[in-house]
């Protein structure tokens, strides 16, 4: 089966002449879909970097990435722009929500903004809302809602186009452990229940040990990876600890 995700010889490379610094070097990845993927790493590795890249909103210096068999960055800007929106999702760890509309509106966005005819709309956003239990606080504003629930009205704005692929950069780093946790239960829901693939990166081995296959970045390029398996989620999250450790990070690494 073709993968959802399959970069080759991914690098970046900022500067120029004798002034360069290469902070993603010859990543080759594929990802399936279904699959929880995490990454990590320590301060500087480039993991913010591969995932902006894999993204697609940052352009490789070179190599080859393509996202539902499209070589994404042969695509011309407007092409780019509606594939991003109707087949990626994004998970942020500041929300990104709109304050001057309601979580309904925040979370109906991008189908309004594909034309989706209204009553399809409303069916998904009741759909959504009733997966994440914010039934109740559709017609409130995001400044009257706490982070935890705000957390989840963008998570329900990322998935309601049903994208081929998740992205969560940091989505719990705002959050108390409680929604945190809550967030984290759902996203493994989505994938197992929706089949939803997700790509996260994140600092905190709690939050990967949710993952079924985590992958470790050094200095730019793919040092290690480990899969869950039939392990439990304790074992995982020491392997996770314990990979970390080697690297120079520990359980709270800040990118």
């Amino acid at each position: 089966m073709e993968p959802v995700l399959h970069a080759k010889g991914l690098r970046k490379v900022y500067g120029s002449k004798g002034h360069t610094y290469t902070a993603v070097q010859d990543i080759e990845l594929d990802i399936h879909k279904g699959e929880f993927v995490g990454i990590m790493g320590p301060s500087g590795a480039g993991k913010s970097t591969l995932l902006n890249i894999l993204s697609t909103i940052d352009s490789p210096t070179s190599g080859t990435l393509h996202v539902n068999g499209k070589r994404i960055h042969q695509l011309k800007d407007e092409e780019l722009s509606n594939f991003r929106r109707d087949k990626l999702g994004f998970i942020f760890q500041d929300f990104n929500l709109l304050d001057t509309l309601t979580v309904k509106e925040n979370i109906s966005l991008p189908l309004a903004l594909a034309n989706v005819a209204s009553r399809e709309i409303e069916s998904r956003v009741k759909e959504v809302a009733a997966i994440f239990g914010i039934e109740r606080i559709l017609n409130n504003y995001p400044y009257e809602i706490s982070g935890g629930q705000q957390q989840r009205t963008a998570t329900a704005r990322a998935i309601i186009t049903k994208p081929s692929l998740i992205f969560a950069d940091e989505p719990t780093g705002s959050l108390d452990s409680k929604s945190a946790f809550n967030l984290l239960q759902t996203l493994t829901h989505l994938n197992v229940q929706e089949q939803a693939t997700i790509l996260m990166v994140t600092h905190d081995a709690y939050a990967a040990s949710f993952c079924s296959r985590v992958l470790f970045i050094k200095d730019g390029a793919i040092y290690t990876e480990i899969r869950k398996g039939e392990k439990n989620r304790k074992i995982f999250f020491q392997q996770i600890i314990d990979i970390l450790t080697t690297l120079g990070g520990g359980q709270h690494d800040a990118i």
